[in-house]
C-alpha cells in the first residue's frame, strides 16, 4: 500500500537536481508513459477479473463491471465539482476559491491519486479474500505499476511549484499528493475484504475513475498534439510495461 507513496516522494525529489521544469518533450514522455500503465492496469487487473468474478451472471457478467466502471468515472466528477483546483493547463474547476494556486494544483493531483490508492485496496482486498481471479502477486504488479508512474508523476508536481516557493515546500507538496493513496487502499482493501460480493462493482469502480484521470489529465496534459509520436510511443511502452508485469506476475 505505501509502494506509490514512496515513488511520489521519489520523484518529488528531482526538485533537489533540476533549476528548471520539465522540458516539455519529456513531460509528454512521463505522462504518455503513465497513460498507458494506467490503462493497461484498468484492464489487466480491474476490469478482466470483475468479469470474471461475474461469470455465473451469464450474458450478464458484464453488468458489474460497466456500471462499477461508470460509477468511477461520476465519483470524480462529483469530487471535481466540490474540490476546488486547478489543473496543470491552467483550467480551473469545483467552487470558487482563494487558495493559491500551488494549493490548487496540489489538490488537483491529490484528488487524482485516489483512484490509484483504490485500485490497489480492493485488489488487495480481493487476494485475502481468497477470490480465485486475484492474487496477492497480481495485486503487487499492480502496485509496482501505479508506483511506476507515480515517479514522473510527483516530479511534474514538484517542479512547476519550485517556481514560487523554496524547493524543500515544492517537495513536501509532491510527497504529501501521495499520501492520500495508503490511506485510500486502506479504504479499498477493508471494503473489498468484506463486501465480496461487492469486489466485481468495486474494482471496476476504480477502473473507471483510472480512465477518466487519464482522459482527463494525462492526455491533455501530455500534448500529444505537438509530440505525437513521441507520446503515442510512451503510452504504447506503458501500456506494455503493466501488462508484463500483470501477465508475469499474475
Amino acid at each position: 500500500m505505501l509502494i506509490g507513496f514512496f515513488a511520489t516522494s521519489l520523484g518529488s525529489a528531482l526538485v533537489f537536481l533540476f533549476k528548471n521544469e520539465i522540458k516539455e518533450r519529456t513531460q509528454t514522455l512521463f505522462l504518455g508513459f503513465a497513460s498507458g500503465i494506467m490503462v493497461a492496469a484498468s484492464v489487466w487487473s480491474l476490469i478482466i477479473p470483475a468479469i470474471e468474478q461475474s461469470e455465473h451472471l451469464g450474458k450478464l457478467s458484464f453488468v458489474p463491471a460497466a456500471s462499477g466502471f461508470l460509477l468511477g468515472g461520476l465519483f470524480l466528477i462529483l469530487i471535481d465539482h466540490i474540490v476546488p483546483h486547478m489543473h496543470r493547463n491552467g483550467e480551473e474547476e469545483g467552487p470558487k476559491s482563494t487558495l493559491r494556486k500551488s494549493t490548487r494544483l496540489f489538490l488537483a493531483v491529490t484528488i487524482h491519486n485516489i483512484p490509484e490508492g483504490l485500485a490497489v485496496g480492493f485488489a488487495l482486498g480481493a487476494a485475502a479474500s481468497d477470490n480465485p481471479t486475484v492474487s496477492f502477486i497480481s495485486a503487487l504488479g499492480l502496485a509496482i505499476g501505479i508506483a511506476i508512474q507515480n515517479f514522473p508523476e510527483g516530479a511534474a508536481v514538484s517542479l512547476p511549484m519550485r517556481n514560487s516557493m523554496s524547493r524543500t515546500q515544492a517537495f513536501a507538496y509532491g510527497t504529501f499528493s501521495g499520501a492520500v493513496e495508503p490511506v485510500s487502499a486502506l479504504v479499498g482493501f477493508f471494503l473489498a475484504n468484506h463486501l465480496t460480493a461487492l469486489q466485481p462493482y468495486l474494482l471496476s469502480f476504480s477502473a473507471g475513475a483510472m480512465i477518466f484521470v487519464v482522459a482527463e489529465d494525462l492526455i491533455p496534459d501530455s500534448k500529444l498534439e505537438e509530440h505525437p509520436h513521441a507520446g503515442a510511443v510512451s503510452t504504447m511502452l506503458g501500456f506494455v510495461v503493466m501488462m508484463i508485469l500483470d501477465v508475469a506476475l499474475g
